[in-house]
């Protein structure tokens, strides 16, 4: 890809790509970053465009696996809190937290099989859909569908309670 073609490339898909960045971050200064990155990348890259789709979907695409790396990175730091919580806020948080821990248990017990087992390896034992699907014999997708319906079922549940 020459220069020019980047230039075009930039002039004509900046403000999608941007603006996709904005419903995923909402916020503006994030976004900026995001589009930054997402067309340094795809000018770093031009061998990895194979055009089996629009070069519009192709950047927004890097745009949400940037996103989510910076979701990655942000949610391992541990930011501290501005303000110290009152003794008083978090016991009721802890009561509260205790009750709807409950209720999730007491919900998920009664879920049946494979539905049960799905949802407990995805969320405690913190697997891959690929390792679940692996324990089961089964697909990756029918890890991932199955998982799906254990949550709406859960929810239902939950609801009922």
């Amino acid at each position: 890809m020459t220069q020019e073609q980047c230039e075009r490339l930039y002039e004509a898909c900046y403000m999608r790509v941007f603006s996709y960045a904005m419903t995923l971050t909402k916020d503006r200064g994030t976004a900026e970053e995001i589009t930054q990155e997402t067309f340094f990348r795809a000018f770093a890259k031009q061998g990895a465009y194979r055009g089996e789709a629009d070069q519009v979907t192709w950047l927004c695409a890097i745009a949400k696996n940037l996103f989510i790396d910076e979701q990655r990175r942000r949610s391992r730091l541990d930011p501290m809190p501005e303000e110290a919580p009152s003794p008083e806020k978090s016991v009721e948080r802890a009561v509260a937290a205790k009750d709807a821990s409950f209720r999730i248990h007491l919900a998920l017990h009664g879920l049946e099989e494979p539905y049960r087992e799905v949802f407990e390896l995805r969320v405690f034992g913190e697997l891959s859909f690929r390792e679940i699907g692996t324990i089961f014999h089964k697909t990756e997708n029918w890890a991932r569908v199955t998982y799906h319906r254990a949550r709406i079922r859960l929810q239902e549940r939950m609801e009922e309670q």
